[in-house]
């Protein structure tokens, strides 16, 4: 199992987070890397308006074929919580190679707020989340809709489903709020959701 300590070439927005190579679970942030994340999520607080809802946020967590969930509360008093997002990293690795990234807080925002409108009282079906380099090349050869310059090789997005709602409805919702990226795979039952630029597809 790896920790992905390099970010992404195409991520230019995730802060630096400098994290230790995981134990039994999920690793286990530096003090220079919670310096540098508290830096940088202050920033993201500044520029995405997803994050000017009050309150706590908290995400439900189905992970698809690790078996492996997360519920709780993962920004409280006006701050991302450590080790939520920690699990959350952890929970949303590349299952293929084992490897881990710090994942884009605002991500999280996205699902939380595309949930909360839906009124969803079950826990999102991740499908994909975090893709090495190499995952996301070995997908872009076996299909054209997989981009080789995906958002989920910077932790900024996930293939999700919600039980008990439509596919279409979600992607038609997450699309009208304009706070990330939406792309609808019918066929497959899942909606890619990113905290990028406001596109569909």
């Amino acid at each position: 199992m790896r920790w992905r300590r390099d970010p992404c070439p195409c991520c230019v927005t995730k802060p630096d987070w400098s994290c230790e190579a995981p134990t039994t679970e999920a690793p286990a942030i530096g003090r220079r890397g919670l310096f540098g994340a508290a830096l940088g999520l202050a920033s993201l607080a500044l520029a995405s308006p997803v994050l000017a809802a009050p309150g706590d946020r908290s995400i439900a967590i189905n992970r698809v074929g690790t078996g492996e969930s997360f519920n709780g509360i993962y920004f409280r008093e006006g701050r991302y919580d450590p080790d939520a997002l920690l699990s959350l990293n952890w929970l949303l690795r590349d299952p293929h190679l084992g490897e881990a990234t710090p994942m884009d807080p605002r991500l999280f925002d996205v699902l939380h707020s595309v949930a909360a409108m839906m009124n969803a009282s079950e826990p999102y079906e991740v499908i994909s989340g975090y893709r090495t380099p190499e995952s996301n090349a070995a997908n872009a050869r076996r299909s054209r809709r997989v981009s080789r310059a995906s958002l989920h090789m910077s932790g900024m997005a996930a293939d999700v489903r919600l039980p008990g709602q439509s596919s279409m409805g979600m992607a038609r919702l997450a699309a009208n709020m304009q706070i990330g990226g939406v792309g609808l795979y019918r066929r497959d039952g899942f909606v890619h959701l990113d905290c990028g630029p406001s596109r569909r597809w």
